[in-house]
């Protein structure tokens, strides 16, 4: 049982709607569902709104649910237009500015004339990797639809590849600028820096000899089933390189 609105076209071009309640039956003919008025309400511009609403809390009652709410005239009818995942990112960027990352990017791009936002491009960049890793095309999409970034309203992959071109121009003295803001901030005293440069694969017909270096473990390409190869060094501060090692073997230099 249902209540169902009818139009009919009048012959000046006007429509007039009637409110009916109605529920199917099936058609001993043919088998199909057909509607069956119960009670005609009369045309839809007069009929008693408050009436069916009582009615429906009547209903309501009857069924032992909670009674239907009379909706105020003035209420406001809302619509979702836009749903994000908010918050982790605002973390990554407390921290990106806390340890001076962005400060670091900021002063040197000051030096360009860029006309895109590259430290937030550079930013939306890290903060997808730690937050949900994907290819630079697949952050369009997510920048856009799934994730809310501090300052960045979109992100589009050409921006990507240009903030990429100035990193590598830059990385040494955005690196050392951000180390020594991390030092001071943590009250640091180094004298040695440990440095993970590479982690390799291989993929063999046969199995590794025993003591060969290249044997199954941790692998940042997720392939520990493989054997691996990490190469390592460590230098001072003043970047004098002071030991070289390849893991999972022992040999040092």
């Amino acid at each position: 049982m249902y209540i169902r609105r009818i139009s009919r076209k009048n012959k000046n071009g006007s429509v007039t709607s009637y409110v009916q309640l109605a529920h199917n039956e099936r058609n001993p003919k043919t088998g199909n569902p057909q509607a069956k008025v119960l009670y005609h309400f009369g045309r839809e511009d007069e009929v008693d709104m408050d009436g069916l609403k009582r009615l429906a809390a009547s209903i309501s009652r009857f069924l032992g649910d909670e009674p239907v709410a009379s909706e105020p005239k003035d209420s406001v009818q809302l619509s979702l237009l836009d749903s994000k995942t908010f918050g982790t990112a605002y973390i990554v960027d407390s921290l990106w500015h806390e340890l001076g990352v962005g400060q670091a990017i900021s002063k040197r791009l000051a030096q360009r004339k860029y006309e895109a936002p590259i430290e937030r491009a550079i930013f939306a960049m890290v903060a997808n990797r730690a937050l949900d890793p994907s290819s630079k095309l697949g952050m369009e999409d997510c920048v856009k639809r799934d994730i809310a970034l501090p300052g960045v309203e979109n992100f589009e992959v050409h921006q990507g590849y240009r903030a990429m071109d100035f990193l590598i121009e830059s990385d040494v003295d955005i690196q050392r600028e951000v180390f020594e803001t991390v030092a001071d901030l943590l009250n640091l005293e180094v004298d040695l820096l440990f440095f993970d440069t590479t982690s390799s694969y291989f993929e063999m017909d046969d199995e590794p000899e025993e003591d060969s270096l290249k044997q199954p473990g941790y692998s940042k390409d997720h392939r520990p089933d493989l054997p691996q190869v990490v190469i390592g060094f460590a230098v001072t501060r003043d970047g004098i390189p002071v030991r070289c090692w390849v893991w999972p073997g022992t040999r040092q230099t």
